[in-house]
């Protein structure tokens, strides 16, 4: 209808533009990252928690995180305004919904202190240099 053409593609691939390479690019360093920290909650409250499990997790901080290329976060451009992120919209009567999501924000909260520790370390290991 509008003379697109579907192309399945990876990362570095040139079939693909490079704004969609560096898309998935992206998504695969946030999912190989979001996996291998995720281990650490395997099993700890009866569920697996695996990218297809928690992939929803990984879609709001995406669409929240302000791009270097377009200076706006890709739900402002899609739809205007930004998501709300879970942690401010659990509301302690509806955690039972599913189990993952009273362990959610206790994730969120790790992950953030994670990153400031990798930030902490990478200031400190440039200030080194």
């Amino acid at each position: 209808m509008f003379g697109t053409k579907l192309s399945f593609s990876t990362a570095y691939h040139p079939q693909t533009d490079g704004l969609t390479q560096r898309v998935i690019q992206t998504l695969e360093e946030m999912g190989r990252q979001f996996c291998a920290y995720c281990i650490e909650f395997q099993y700890c409250d009866g569920f697996t928690h695996d990218l297809c499990t928690l992939l929803p997790a990984l879609e709001s901080p995406y669409k929240t995180s302000i791009h270097s290329s377009t200076n706006e976060t890709p739900a402002i451009l899609e739809k205007g305004w930004n998501l709300k992120l879970t942690q401010y919209s659990l509301r302690k009567d509806l955690v039972e919904i599913h189990p993952t999501t009273a362990s959610l924000k206790g994730i969120q909260d790790k992950t953030r202190k994670h990153a400031v520790r990798c930030m902490e370390n990478f200031f400190a290991y440039a200030k080194d240099k």
